[in-house]
Parts: C-alpha cells; sequence; structure tokens
C-alpha cells in the first residue's frame, strides 16, 4: 500500500467536485485477465481506483457519496474481499473488511458480494452517477440494473439517478497534474530507468540476442524496488526499430546495427518512458551519428519549447519542423521544409506524435484539446518528447546506405512554473555520452 494520507487527500479533491454536479462515485479496480487456460496475467490495480485508495487487491470497489440534504458528511465505502483463511493459502493475503477503514482511512468497508444489492439504496437521490464503462460488459449490465431499480422506486419518491457522467471530467483532470508526491514517485521511476538503459548500453556487443537486453532491462527494474515495467519493453536491433511497436525482441543483434530501447520502470505504478538509440558494437557509422544528430536536436528543440503557455501540438509542430529540415539537409527529403510540412511529405520518415500525457498510465489521461484548439500546458503536467526517424530497409527512394536506420530518443519532461523539468536527465544521450557509457565509461557533466 502506499499513503494512505495522499489517497485520502485525492478522495477529498474529487468529492468536491462531485458536490459540485450532485453526483455520486463509483470506482472498480480491474479485474483479473487471464493469460493462456487457467493461468492469469498478474494483477495489476486500475489506475484511478489505486489513485483513490492506494488498494492493490482485485476485486474491490469504491463509492463516493457526497454531502446531500440531511447528511453531516460525505460517505466513502471501499467494498472488497474478507478474509478467508482457505482461499489465502492459495492465492495470498488480504486486508480484509476490518481492517480497511482504519488502514486506507476510508469511513466504512464492506465486503464485495454486497455491492450490487447495497447500490439501490445508496444511490438513492443521487442525480448522477460518475463511473468507467465499456470495460466489463458484466459490471455495465449490473450496473444498468441497478439504474432500472433505482427509476422503478421513483413511485416511492425516490430521485433516480438521470446520468451516467464519464470519468474524465473528473478524476482524469486531477490526475493530470501531479502533485509534489506523485513527481517524487515519477522521478524514482526515472532513476531506475536512467541504471537499466545505463546498463543496457554497456552491456550491448555484437552477437547477443534482444531478448538478453531485455531480461537485462527487467533485472534493474525489479532489483532496484520498480513495480514492474510501466508497458512492454521493446528492445529493436537494426531494422526492427523501423516497427513502432516491435515487441518480440528475439532476434541477434548485429554488428554495425543500432539498437533502439523503448522501456521505463514504475514507481508504486508511476510511469517512466525512456527511449535510447545506440549502435550495437558502440561506435556509430558515419550515417547513423548523422541521423542521429538530425534527431537529437529536434528533440533539443523541442524539449527547450516547453513552458506554461505553449500548446500542447506546438512541441510537436517544433520537433517536426527541425526533423524535416534535417532530412533535406541530408537528401533524404527534397525540397523546400514549408511544402514537405504542408503536403506531409515526411510520413514515410516520421509518422507518430512527439508527445503524451504521462502518470500512472504511460499514456496518462487528459484532455489534448480544450475549446476546440489545443491544450495550453500548465505547471505539473507531465508529457514525454519523442521524435524518431524511420527508414524503411525496402525503400528504395532513398540511398542504401540510409536503409533500416530506426532511431528514436525520448525523455519525460515535467512542466514547472519557470519553464521545465526533464525528470529522465543523466540518460546518456549526445554521440559521445552514448559512445561513453557503450565503453563504460561516463562523460563528466553527461546530461
Amino acid at each position: 500500500m502506499s499513503d494512505p494520507a495522499f489517497h485520502e487527500q485525492n478522495r477529498e479533491r474529487l468529492v468536491r467536485l462531485l458536490r459540485d454536479r450532485r453526483a455520486a462515485g463509483l470506482f472498480f479496480t480491474s479485474a483479473h485477465k487471464v493469460r493462456n487456460h487457467d493461468c492469469e496475467y498478474r494483477f495489476r490495480p486500475e489506475s484511478d481506483f489505486w489513485w483513490l485508495t492506494g488498494f492493490a487487491e482485485p476485486e474491490s470497489a469504491l463509492l463516493l457519496l457526497p454531502t446531500l440534504e440531511g447528511q453531516a458528511r460525505p460517505r466513502q465505502i471501499l467494498y472488497l474481499r474478507d478474509r478467508d483463511r482457505e482461499r489465502e493459502i492459495w492465492t495470498g493475503r488480504r486486508l480484509g473488511v476490518t481492517a480497511a477503514p482504519s488502514a486506507l482511512r476510508v469511513d466504512e468497508a464492506r465486503p464485495i458480494e454486497r455491492l450490487w444489492d447495497d447500490l439501490p439504496t445508496l444511490l438513492k437521490n443521487q442525480e448522477r452517477i460518475v463511473t468507467r464503462t465499456g470495460l466489463e460488459p458484466e459490471r455495465d449490465r449490473q450496473l444498468l440494473e441497478t439504474l432500472t431499480k433505482l427509476r422503478w422506486a421513483a413511485r416511492g419518491m425516490v430521485v433516480p439517478p438521470l446520468e451516467l457522467l464519464d470519468v474524465a471530467p473528473f478524476t482524469h483532470e486531477l490526475r493530470l497534474f501531479k502533485t509534489e508526491r506523485e513527481l517524487e514517485h515519477m522521478r524514482r521511476a526515472a532513476g531506475i530507468s536512467r541504471a537499466a538503459h545505463s546498463a543496457a548500453m554497456r552491456a550491448s556487443k555484437p552477437g547477443l540476442n534482444e531478448c538478453e537486453l531485455d531480461a537485462l532491462l527487467e533485472h534493474e527494474f525489479r532489483r532496484r524496488g520498480s513495480t514492474g515495467a510501466a508497458y512492454t519493453n521493446i528492445v529493436a536491433g537494426g531494422a526492427n526499430a523501423c516497427i513502432l511497436h516491435y515487441v518480440e525482441n528475439d532476434q541477434p543483434l548485429r554488428d554495425g546495427e543500432l539498437v533502439l530501447i523503448d522501456a521505463g520502470a514504475e514507481w508504486e505504478y508511476y510511469a517512466s518512458d525512456v527511449t535510447r538509440t545506440f549502435p550495437v558494437n558502440g561506435r556509430f557509422s558515419a550515417e547513423q551519428k548523422a541521423l542521429y544528430e538530425v534527431v537529437l536536436q529536434a528533440q533539443l528543440t523541442a524539449i527547450a519549447h516547453v513552458r506554461p503557455g505553449v500548446s500542447f501540438v506546438s512541441v510537436h509542430e517544433v520537433a517536426l519542423r527541425a526533423l524535416v529540415e534535417g532530412f533535406v539537409r541530408l537528401g533524404l527529403l527534397v525540397g523546400k521544409a514549408e511544402e514537405l510540412l504542408a503536403n506531409e511529405g515526411y510520413r514515410r520518415f516520421y509518422m507518430h506524435r512527439t508527445s503524451h500525457w504521462l502518470g500512472l498510465d504511460v499514456h496518462d489521461c487528459g484532455a489534448y484539446v480544450r475549446d476546440g484548439a489545443s491544450r495550453l500546458l500548465e505547471p505539473g503536467m507531465v508529457l514525454t518528447v519523442e521524435p524518431g526517424c524511420y527508414v524503411a530497409p525496402d525503400d528504395e527512394s532513398v540511398p542504401s546506405r540510409w536503409r533500416g536506420i530506426g532511431i528514436r530518443i525520448e525523455d519525460d519532461v515535467l512542466v514547472t512554473p519557470a519553464g521545465h523539468e526533464v525528470l529522465t536527465a543523466g540518460i546518456p544521450k549526445t554521440v559521445e555520452e552514448v559512445e561513453a557509457a557503450c565503453a563504460g565509461r561516463t562523460l563528466a557533466g553527461a546530461t
């Protein structure tokens, strides 16, 4: 469990929003997912539920009831599995109903088996329900049955909920702006990722398999106390780096090629998201270096642009312009940068966006558009900056020396009142730093 006071404060912030909309909040944790036959994936709590409770057991739900007329204070009721000696022998310890209120600072705890029987009574006279639908069909069916029961009860002077509201304007807007406690977790995750990427650079050599670097990353994550990888690691040697979400990680690393690693650790379920690209043998070729420095300059320019008041999309636009100008300079593209930007003539080399929000989810929640326009950056937001270049191995429109080169460089950037902070600073990134790290050396002043 995390710090109960932190999660209690999150609930209090949310309850104030719910009260303004005369809405109850109903939040479920993740369901167990079958991996194959009777084996399940390792459980990971749903992010909104974790943010509100700090509770990492399955089969749980949180009901938040704001103050209505005649009530003294809001109510927070946690539904969870009760203690069961027989089941705990097989599947692990449970907190249990009795211990939950003091351990998690909720008003009340009840067995999860009571949830659907209790809801018609507890939701009486709540005008709206804030919850997330569309993930678990059976849960959605039970929720609709509950609403039907409440509507039938309206003849008895009960006001049924009129609307189901999505969680996005509530928990997702709150989660978008990170508290100092959350930033501590994200810096810790970034530090673990820094160690893991540096270890991979030191270990790389021709003849290794991608899976060996993959295993090394996981080892570094877990031995340093991480809750695990924030997403499936990408370890892509050579032309595999031109597949954006390559996850097979099972091919040999060849002399003279690059390897792209996109991998980030979690800390208390808060994600880091880092990509570095480096030579398998420790030395960039002339073409690799030239293209790498184009991507690096685009990333540095985009990071420098991050500050309060600029639009989210402008970070992408700044990086994209730098990439296109670099591609023209190297002869990969022919024409004027303005025309190539307007007609998207760059897309065969750069086909994704430059940034996304980061937090409890690697592609974190929070709206990107406000009032029909790209959202302006504000202090407390965390975003990635990750330009790249991918020259397909069969792209005959470019000389063969460029083909099969895939490069991406990604860091996690906090918007601060004065500008920005790179949370993942310190991971080798310049050509000189990367080559030194591959050789087992560290350059003074490396960032």
